[in-house]
């Protein structure tokens, strides 16, 4: 997006000069061509000389309006509704406080004085003007929504009663009807803003429940009237360009849309289950940039590892984890810290989730013909420099990756194992010989994820005790407080550690916790199985809609008159679209956090889950973060491989040249304050 900028090409290069922001050699080549009419601001923003928010604080310096940040900014709702939803969009300004007796408004182009002087008329004070970027702009636009049970109900308070009597009208009319279209707009507007990875609509006997996956974890949002499924169900499908007569097979899609200046891509899977069909939806976010490793949480040895053998003009570099660990999301980031113009880098994937400029990217297209097998064999036509392979599945794929590795390239790919070391074992089952394996076989990344800890509410403490002999029999404490004092670079003993503990032997093999075993009970009447915990489904207001469609226009004291229900207020539609449950009791006032001062020899500080509070909407978590083990094939791992050692003989040399495992590294990521303990358990034990 162009920033509203009343600067002229000269006058632009002469502040970005001035600033020290862009070398002149380089601002030159930017400069617009003969015949181009692109304006340099554009052209410096395309080529990523300096970013948006950076550009707009030089202007700001430059025409002396202050600069205001509005990304993070919650705005009161009685400022924010002081001008109309749409007064707002036509002017790209937004109030967002009130300074003395001052109104305070962020406009993308502060220059346009009738638009501030119509809104100051509109509020009828005075106003402090301040300029803002226009992503940050339509952000703050999108706080004049209201939770989403009271968008949904606004949405379809026409449609259910509709859906529900007029049976002649067809699937594919009601899912172009404005409100389905809207409900649908909605749902993906909210599973954006919240950060949600998946997004599941699934229809159960009476209802719809609508569940995002955010940070791992599903959560239940809201509940839509069982009527309106199917226009639902076909408006995506519309969208995904899929059948919308066809219930009867799962159906796989593809479609995109904007919000604000997000781009966002999403994949689109139908599956028919016994209530109706069910939809599930990942996001995937084009305009987010590739993360660097560092930023992914890679750190001191694992990255110098990674990053040498990257650099070896062949060998294979493999990323193993279960679905859904962040695999692909590591294998982006290495390939855009490759990607210059000197490498042809091709892909073959399945499916491309993330477009990367410069990449040759196949899809995978099995009803074609075209397997990971066959692709990578045309692959290897097409001259290229790196290769990388969505996932290696089969002994076919295996082979031809390390043929490939064996003749002057480097390759990328993906395994589904437990941890780096069986990585190598699992070659061998795919027929690979050792030899080739020991001499291809670079470096093994083993990954998960683990929820990052809010940092406003989080609680810090000192194991004692149980939890303390527990966590010395978890991990290898010694090692890993030894590689925090390392990371916090001498400064780990007086942050975390009072003095080094004892040597903690080795943790002895344990066999992992069993599994909770949740025993049915079977109802006579049709045969349903029920599991004996409370799987209750939230009621949202939408339910009360599809029973009562006169509710949306009852006021409170009609209904008080004749004892009916009314649409309550969005606090209490806030609160239903929370999962229903016993009201917790007020959390314990929370215990002084420890001086690290006055620690004992031996111990040290973690952290905990905290209550819960604004920054992390009650979450306690905020986001994720990988935990890592990066193997690097040596020359004694290369004659275990040729002598077909077994993946814990394998492990133990790792772990002897240095490598920290998966537990030790989110061991260390705890001591810092990232994560706890129990996320790091619940997603290494097996």
């Amino acid at each position: 997006m162009i920033l509203n900028m009343h600067i002229s090409d000269g006058e632009l290069k002469k502040l970005l000069l001035d600033s020290g922001t862009v070398k002149e050699a380089v601002l030159n080549d930017a400069m617009p061509k003969d015949g181009s009419t692109e304006p340099l601001q554009a052209s410096v923003l395309k080529r990523k000389l300096i970013s948006e928010k950076d550009l707009t604080k030089l202007y700001a310096k430059s025409i002396e309006v202050p600069f205001v940040e509005l990304a993070d900014l919650k705005i009161p709702r009685e400022i924010l509704l002081k001008i109309p939803e749409r007064i707002a969009r036509k002017y790209q300004a937004v109030l967002f406080g009130v300074e003395e007796d001052q109104y305070q408004l962020a406009m993308a182009d502060p220059d346009d004085f009738q638009a501030a002087d119509f809104i100051s008329k509109q509020v009828g004070g005075k106003l402090k003007i301040y300029i803002a970027t226009p992503g940050d702009i339509l952000s703050a636009i999108d706080q004049y929504k209201g939770n989403i049970s009271s968008e949904i109900t606004k949405a379809i308070k026409d449609s259910s009663a509709d859906a529900a009597e007029e049976e002649k009208v067809s699937a594919k009319d009601l899912a172009e009807d404005a409100p389905i279209a809207k409900t649908v707009n909605v749902i993906l507007e909210y599973a954006v803003k919240s950060r949600a990875s998946d997004i599941h609509i699934e229809p159960r006997e009476n209802i719809v429940q609508v569940r995002y996956r955010i940070d791992g974890v599903l959560r239940e949002t809201m509940t839509l009237p069982k009527p309106i499924l199917a226009a639902v169900v076909s408006r995506i499908k519309i969208l995904s360009n899929l059948k919308i007569d066809e219930h009867r097979v799962p159906q796989d899609g593809r479609f995109k849309f904007s919000l604000g200046a997000k781009q966002v891509a999403l994949r689109v899977s139908t599956l028919p289950i016994m209530d109706g069909e069910k939809v599930v939806m990942r996001i995937l976010d084009e305009s987010a940039r590739a993360l660097t490793l560092e930023e992914l949480g890679f750190e001191g040895r694992s990255l110098e590892i990674i990053g040498r053998n990257l650099h070896k003009p062949h060998g294979m570099t493999l990323v193993t984890g279960p679905t859904g660990s962040g695999k692909s999301t590591t294998l982006y980031s290495v390939l855009s810290m490759l990607n210059t113009p000197g490498v042809n880098i091709s892909t073959v994937e399945d499916p491309v989730e993330y477009r990367v400029i410069g990449v040759n990217q196949t899809q995978v297209n099995p009803k074609a013909g075209m397997t990971f097998a066959s692709g990578l064999r045309a692959l290897l036509r097409q001259d290229p420099n790196i290769i990388m392979v969505g996932e290696i599945r089969d002994g076919e794929t295996a082979d031809l990756a390390v043929q490939a590795a064996l003749t002057g390239h480097v390759v990328l790919s993906t395994l589904h194992t437990n941890n780096a070391a069986t990585t190598l074992p699992r070659l061998l089952d795919m027929g690979i010989e050792p030899f080739l394996i020991a001499s291809t076989v670079n470096t093994v990344i083993g990954q998960r994820l683990v929820r990052r800890l809010c940092p406003v509410c989080r609680q810090a403490f000192v194991p004692e005790g149980t939890e303390l002999s527990n966590i010395k029999r978890d991990f290898q404490l010694d090692l890993a407080l030894k590689h925090f004092r390392e990371m916090e670079g001498g400064k780990g003993t007086a942050a975390a550690t009072a003095a080094a503990p004892a040597p903690v032997p080795a943790p002895v093999p344990q066999q992992a916790p069993k599994p909770l075993v949740i025993e049915p009970t079977e109802r006579k009447k049709g045969r349903v199985i029920e599991p004996t915990h409370d799987i209750e489904t939230t009621k949202s207001i939408l339910d009360k809609i599809a029973a009562d469609p006169n509710i949306i226009n009852r006021s409170a004291e009609d209904a008080k008159k004749a004892n009916l229900p009314t649409v309550p207020d969005p606090a209490t539609l806030a609160a239903e679209a929370a999962p229903a449950q016993a009201a917790p009791a007020p959390p314990p006032p929370a215990a002084p956090a420890p001086d690290p001062a006055r620690l004992k020899s031996g111990q040290f500080i973690l952290y905990k889950a905290g209550p819960g509070c604004e920054a992390c909407g009650g979450a306690a978590y905020q986001g994720r973060m990988g935990i890592y083990e990066v193997l690097e094939v040596t020359e004694q791992i290369q004659k275990m491989i040729v002598g077909h050692a077994t993946a814990d003989d394998i492990q133990l040399q790792a772990i002897r040249d240095g490598m920290l495992t998966m537990q030790q590294d989110g061991f260390v990521k705890a001591l810092m304050g990232k994560t706890t303990i129990e996320e790091i358990l619940r997603v290494t034990r097996e």
